[in-house]
Formats: C-alpha cells, structure tokens, sequence
C-alpha cells in the first residue's frame, strides 16, 4: 500500500492521505469527485453511463491516485496515471486525441500519462496538490520513466479570450523544442482571440510551469469540457533543484514524500 500522512496546516484537524485505488469502489470515490467538479462545477458536457460518475475507456487501464481526509473518510483529490504499456492495450494515450504526438513518438516506451486532476473545493490549497505531486514523481522513479505528460486545461467561459492570452504569455518561456512539438487536432483560434488580456494562471498549469515543465504546442478546444488544453511536457531530468529535494527524497516508504509544505497553486 502506498500511503502518507500529513496534518494540513491550512484547515485545522484535516489529516491527508496519499495511496493509489486499491478496488473499485475506491476508483468510483475518485469518479464521483471527478463528477463533482468537471459536470456540477465547471458545467464539462460528458457522456456518462450513470449520473454522479464521470467514467471513461482510459479508466480501466490507468492507476488512481487519491487523496483522502482520514477524519471524514472522503476522497477529496485524485489524479490517473496511464503508462507506455497500458497505453499499448487501450490504442495510445488520451492526449492522442486531442494532438498529433508524432514527434514524442520515440519517448512513449519511457513516458506516462497523467490526467483528470482534480481536488475538492474546500481542499484546494498547496498542500493537496503538493501532495499529490509528491505521490507522481514518485511513481515515476519507482518504475523508471523518465517523461511525464499531461493536459493543462483552461476555461473557454469567455469564449477563449483569457485561454488566448494565458498561452501567448506562456510560451514565449516556456515553449518546448521543436523536436518536442505536438498538433492540436481541433486548433484553438489564436488569431481570431484577444490575446492581451491579463488572467490568472490556472493552478494545474502554474504547478507543471514551476517544476520545469515544457509547453508542447498550440492549444486544443475540447468541447466537451469546453476548454482550451495545453499538452505539458516534464522531463525529471528539468524538474528544477527545489522540487526535486522536495518530491524526490529518498524515504523508507515506496512512494512517499515528507511534509507536503511547497506551494503549487
């Protein structure tokens, strides 16, 4: 079992857990958070099964990673993990949909897939989310990838404008190479956008920017979340130093980390 337990200093009595579902009735906590947040909070149009589960083809073959407060017993973070082999039996990742990845064609066998992140709206603080960074670069080393990739979405609630602009600003950093470029399949269009605006940077994007991460490309529209999705990029190799201390400490236990006290939001 892969666990750790931290007290979140910011929510007095809440004790967090780290461990990957060990049955299906815990993955269903993790879709019914999923639930929770893509359909009930962010309005996302998905087609599901069953009301209150956010279920897709890509779940059977992924690892779920949760986040759970041991004094309510409730999940209230996940992340899924699909690796090169996993992504074998099912066809490909779930970024393949959304952009052309030949170019990354060469790195799959050393590469994972992180997707469906989400936290709960009263645990949305730095320690949930450097948690669950802890438990993926963890993971990571445990099995000897040296990739990881994943969609940074970001709201299309005012048409685009604020996704336009967060990416205008963003790649002039933090572009990955061109042998790293990937193809939105369903382009978001840039030039019909105000690409001036000013927004905030969504958490998840902040937290992949600060670790080193590369921006592979132009955004996707999903329409279906009605967002604009940024295929991230993260080599270990330029996760920077301060993260690396923090995530990749050695630990008698397999996974885990100290004390989540880094900032990612």
């Amino acid at each position: 079992m892969l666990l750790q337990q931290l007290q979140d200093k910011d929510g007095a009595g809440k004790k967090l857990s780290l461990h990957f579902a060990r049955s299906m009735s815990e993955v269903l906590e993790a879709q019914r958070l999923r639930y929770r947040v893509f359909v009930e909070e962010m309005g996302a149009r998905l087609n599901v099964a069953e009301t209150g589960i956010d279920s897709d083809i890509f779940d059977p073959f992924c690892q779920h990673l949760l986040v759970r407060d041991e004094i309510s017993n409730e999940v209230v973070g996940t992340y899924r993990i699909l690796d090169s082999m996993q992504a074998k039996k099912i066809g490909g990742f779930y970024s393949d949909d959304e952009f052309d990845l030949t170019r990354l064609n060469h790195l799959r066998d050393n590469m994972v897939e992180v997707g469906r992140s989400c936290v709960h709206p009263d645990y949305r603080n730095g320690a949930t989310i450097s948690l669950l960074w802890s438990g993926l670069a963890q993971y990571m080393l445990a099995h000897h990838y040296q990739y990881l990739i994943g969609c940074a979405s970001i709201s299309m609630n005012d048409g685009g404008h604020s996704a336009a602009s967060i990416y205008n600003r963003i790649k002039n950093k933090s572009l990955s190479p061109s042998e790293y470029r990937v193809f939105p399949r369903c382009a978001l269009p840039l030039d019909a956008l105000n690409c001036n605006l000013e927004p905030h940077l969504p958490p998840l994007l902040k937290g992949y920017l600060r670790l080193g991460a590369y921006v592979c490309g132009d955004p996707a529209w999903d329409p279906d979340f009605n967002t604009a999705d940024v295929l991230m990029m993260l080599p270990l190799s330029r996760m920077s130093s301060r993260y690396q201390k923090h995530f990749m400490r050695k630990s008698s236990s397999p996974i885990l980390a100290d004390r989540a006290n880094l900032d990612l939001s």
